[in-house]
């Protein structure tokens, strides 16, 4: 039981603030779906976080921590080109998508981008720690959830009041600079 408590004490908070906060309300105010969205966040942090979980102590040995600075990094300026460009559909294209539509986009973006996160990291750590996967990764799944459904809830409610190019914006500025500090993070620290 504990770990599943502190699993969860500890992703909620740490996601709160983080990209994936703003990724869930970029999601809810591009497709006005919260149900599918919800539902993608739960698949994708579930497989994450078991990936994480499983894996945690495996990459921490093998994988040169210079190489994964540089692959998050650039991860995170990719996400921030990806967050610059429009949406080429109008309103009545993206409800012909329907859920499915909402669901794959939110599971495949919500999968990619909690590779490298601090909310991954502190999975993989927390299995470690407490020698267990499935009471930590429902722990962590819990904590997303706790974290992210109120963000898209919020944006669900408020997507007509929200500019969609602000959002972009402030999405691709975020991605640029964790990626860019990603990448003198280091330097700056020698």
């Amino acid at each position: 039981m504990e770990a599943l408590l502190v699993s969860t004490g500890v992703v909620a908070i740490s996601e709160i603030g983080d990209k994936t906060q703003l990724l869930a309300l970029l999601l809810a105010t591009r497709f006005r779906r919260p149900v599918p969205i919800i539902l993608g966040i739960f698949v994708a942090t579930v497989l994450n976080h078991a990936v994480a979980a499983l894996a945690g102590s495996w990459v921490a040995a093998t994988v040169d921590p210079d190489w994964l600075r540089w692959g998050v990094a650039i991860l995170f300026i990719a996400m921030a080109g990806w967050a610059l460009i429009p949406d080429k559909i109008d309103e009545g294209e993206v409800r012909s998508f329907g859920a499915h539509g909402a669901f794959l986009a939110t599971t495949v973006a919500f999968f990619l981008a909690e590779m490298g996160d601090k909310t991954q990291i502190a999975t993989a750590a927390l299995a470690a720690r407490f020698e267990t996967v499935i009471p930590v990764v429902i722990g962590t799944t819990a904590g997303m959830m706790l974290a992210d459904v109120p963000a898209v809830l919020c944006g669900h409610a408020f997507a007509h009041k929200i500019n969609p190019r602000w959002v972009r914006y402030a999405a691709a500025a975020i991605f640029a600079v964790l990626g860019v500090t990603m990448l003198v993070g280091k330097k700056l620290m020698t």
